[in-house]
């Protein structure tokens, strides 16, 4: 009997010892993967915005072709599109009062 209980401390002191091993090594795993997580979410919102840019940029391509199409002509469409951006200042000038 006196023989079975150093053996069942030893047991138990390698279950623990394996334990804090798997401790440690998920809480490393978790710092890491945290990290990982924070660098995508940054990725994510840069990806975002060049997203909205580019629709953006799409958006205002798809109104020239638009006036471009409408006039056939090149130059009466930046005429057209500077009398519009005139206009627009107008009306930001009279919100603004």
């Amino acid at each position: 009997m006196n023989d079975s209980k150093p053996e069942i401390i030893v047991e138990l002191q390698n279950k623990i010892d394996t334990l804090i091993e798997r401790y440690t090594s998920l809480k490393e795993d978790v710092k890491s993967l945290r990290e990982k997580n924070e660098k995508l979410e940054l990725e994510l919102d840069r990806v975002n915005g060049d997203y909205k840019r580019l629709e953006e940029k799409y958006s205002n391509l798809r109104l020239s072709g638009n006036i471009l199409a409408e006039t056939g002509n090149p130059g009466e469409a930046k005429k057209r599109i500077s009398q519009m951006v005139r206009e627009i200042d107008k009306c930001i000038a009279l919100l603004n009062r």
